[in-house]
């Protein structure tokens, strides 16, 4: 599971909003990985992960990112616990 900090005035960035004008939030980004490259090599989705946390202004540390890359092609749930920054 990764933790990560955001300020409660960018979980925009993080999480899909429907009353955000924000384009790139990291959960449909993640969740869109999840579905296209499962069963993928993780140095594959790793890149992609980190382009999407990019977008979104996000600075996940590489051991999250490579956590996410490993549940997405085992095809496993990843619990990203958001805490206030």
């Amino acid at each position: 599971m990764g933790e990560i900090r955001v300020d409660s005035q960018y979980l925009d960035r993080l999480l899909t909003d429907s009353t955000s004008s924000y384009g790139a939030p990291y959960q449909e980004s993640s969740a869109e990985l999840a579905v296209s490259h499962r069963g993928r090599p993780p140095v594959e989705i790793l890149p992609l992960l980190r382009a999407a946390a990019d977008r979104a202004l996000l600075g996940f540390a590489p051991a999250d990112l490579r956590e996410q890359a490993e549940a997405i092609s085992a095809g496993r749930p990843y619990v990203l616990r958001v805490t206030p920054g």
